[in-house]
C-alpha cells in the first residue's frame, strides 16, 4: 500500500470520527477472541487508537479460557449449566483471582505497552456492579449473578482523565458477597447506564449466519423486533442467543446501536466503527 492509499483510508474514516467524537463505545472482549496473543495486541492498539481521535472507549472483559485452565490445573473441572459457569466457593475464589488479578493487568499492561493508558476495575470496586444471586433453569448454579445496578461515576471519571477503564465482570451484593457476572450481560447493562452510543461484542464467530454452516451468510443488520422470529426459525440458536439477547437489551435500555463482530479478524473493530462496510451483524432499534 502506498502513502496515496494510506492517506485515502484516512481520509475516509474522517466522517466517522467525527460522528463518534466524544460519544461512548462499549467493547465487550472474551472468550476465544483472546487467545492469541497477537490478535489481542492489535485489538489493544485499535482501543488505543479510538481514544486517542476522541472517542470514549470502554473495555469489558471475560476470560473463560484462562479462568477453565487455571482450575484443570488445580485438578478442578469446569461445568458448565445453560452457557454459565458453575461457580462453587472454590470456582468463585479462582474467577476472582483470575479475572480481576491476572486477566485484567495483563489487558492494561498491554494497552500501556501499545502506548495507551489504562486502569483496570473490577465490578465489586466501590460497589460499582451490584448483583444478585440467579437459578438458571430453575437450577443452582453457585454464586453466579446478573446486574441489578450499575454506578457508572468510577468510569466516567477514568474516561475523564482519559484513560481507557478496563472492567473485570464481577460483582456483590449489599451484604459483600461477591458473584461471577457473564461477560456479555454485564458489557449490556454498562453500556446501558452509560448511555452509550454502540455496544460492541468481539467473539469468535463472523456474525448471525443465516445459514449456521456457511460463514459469508452474515446478516448485516437486525431490528429487535425481528428477533423472536429469528428465534422460532432457528437462525438464532445455541450460544449465540445469549449473545443475541445481550445486544437487544442494551438496544432497548437505549444504546443507540449494538455488534456482533468477528474477535478473530484483525482491526475488525476499526473495520466496523470506521467504515462503510462493516463486517458483522448490527442490532437496532
Amino acid at each position: 500500500m502506498d502513502n496515496q492509499q494510506k492517506a485515502k483510508i484516512l481520509a475516509e474514516a474522517l466522517p466517522y470520527i467525527r460522528d463518534y467524537s466524544g460519544k461512548i463505545v462499549v467493547v465487550k472482549y472474551g472468550g476465544n477472541a483472546m487467545t492469541d496473543e497477537g490478535l489481542k495486541s492489535a485489538v489493544m492498539r485499535d482501543l488505543i487508537l479510538l481514544n486517542l481521535v476522541g472517542i470514549k472507549v470502554v473495555l469489558v472483559h471475560g476470560g473463560g479460557p484462562e479462568i477453565s485452565d487455571t482450575l484443570k490445573a488445580m485438578g478442578k473441572e469446569s461445568r458448565f449449566v445453560g452457557g454459565l459457569r458453575y461457580t462453587d466457593e472454590e470456582t468463585l475464589r479462582t474467577v476472582q483471582m483470575v479475572l480481576a488479578g491476572k486477566t485484567n493487568k495483563d489487558l492494561v499492561k498491554l494497552i500501556e505497552k501499545n502506548g495507551g493508558h489504562a486502569m483496570g476495575l473490577c465490578g465489586i470496586d466501590g460497589g460499582m456492579i451490584r448483583a444478585e444471586r440467579i437459578k438458571k433453569d430453575g437450577e443452582d448454579i453457585g454464586y453466579v449473578g446478573e446486574v441489578t445496578a450499575v454506578d457508572t461515576k468510577p468510569i466516567l471519571d477514568i474516561l475523564e482523565m482519559g484513560y481507557i477503564p478496563v472492567i473485570a465482570t464481577l460483582g456483590c451484593d449489599e451484604t459483600g458477597q461477591a458473584y461471577n457476572i457473564n461477560a456479555d450481560t454485564a458489557a449490556a447493562r454498562i453500556a446501558a447506564e452509560l448511555k452509550a452510543e454502540n455496544l460492541v461484542a468481539m467473539t469468535d464467530v463472523r456474525g448471525l449466519l443465516l445459514d449456521s454452516k456457511d460463514e459469508d451468510s452474515v446478516i448485516s443488520e437486525v431490528k429487535v423486533s425481528e428477533v423472536p422470529k429469528l428465534v422460532r426459525a432457528g437462525i438464532i440458536g445455541g450460544g449465540m442467543i445469549p449473545k443475541v439477547e445481550c445486544c437487544v437489551e442494551a438496544v432497548r435500555r437505549g444504546v443507540r446501536r449494538a455488534f456482533i463482530i468477528d474477535g478473530r479478524l484483525p482491526h475488525s473493530l476499526l473495520i466496523e466503527l470506521m467504515t462503510d462496510e462493516g463486517i458483522g451483524t448490527m442490532f437496532v432499534s
